[in-house]
């Protein structure tokens, strides 16, 4: 990761069945930053780790992955 890129852990909920699906929308959602997604079990249902080119490109994926359709709630955790 180059030091001047900004990297985040974005837990995502989502609507029931509609994990996958929302997962796929999220690696696609900006061909500037590099996304990779997990689904997990618990209080989440998919994790997204973004590394982003600056703190407003992230700010605007994040955005972007809130207004999915089927995304209920996320929670961001930007790494130092």
């Amino acid at each position: 990761m180059n030091d001047q890129q900004v990297k985040a852990y974005v837990l995502v909920v989502v609507e029931i069945g509609s994990d996958h699906e929302v997962a796929e929308k999220i690696k696609q959602i900006d061909s500037e930053v590099r996304v990779e997604t997990d689904l997990v079990f618990g209080e989440f249902d998919l994790v997204a780790v973004i590394h982003a080119p600056t703190i407003k490109k992230l700010d605007s994926v994040i955005t972007k992955i809130r207004r999915l359709p089927g995304v209920i709630k996320t929670v961001t955790l930007v790494a130092s």
